[in-house]
């Protein structure tokens, strides 16, 4: 699925942003890059591939290195909330916007 310069324009406008006709060239140009690799990755049999929860899974010998689940900082939410116009319970209020 190719790209064609009147997409670009069209993208443009939904984005609403304005491209050089450079930058317009050049952005068609990457995504088409990116089509070609979503292209050849649909190519890739995957039938007989049983799906994986995790990649990690397939690194068995591989020890994660993850950080001990603790409190690392004070709660300063009674600091954090003494300039606050109105507080109450805890919460900051604040004025209503939807009716």
């Amino acid at each position: 699925m190719a790209l064609k310069p009147e997409d670009i324009t069209r993208i443009e406008r939904l984005a609403r942003i304005e491209l050089t006709p450079q930058e317009g060239e050049r952005m068609l140009t990457q995504i088409n890059s990116f089509f070609e690799l979503v292209e050849q990755i649909n190519a890739v049999d995957t039938n007989d591939v049983e799906p994986l929860a995790h990649p990690v899974e397939l690194l068995t010998h591989i020890q994660l290195r993850l950080r001990q689940d603790v409190v690392s900082e004070i709660d300063a939410r009674t600091a954090n909330q003494q300039s606050a116009p109105a507080v109450e319970k805890g919460l900051f209020l604040v004025p209503r916007v939807v009716e």
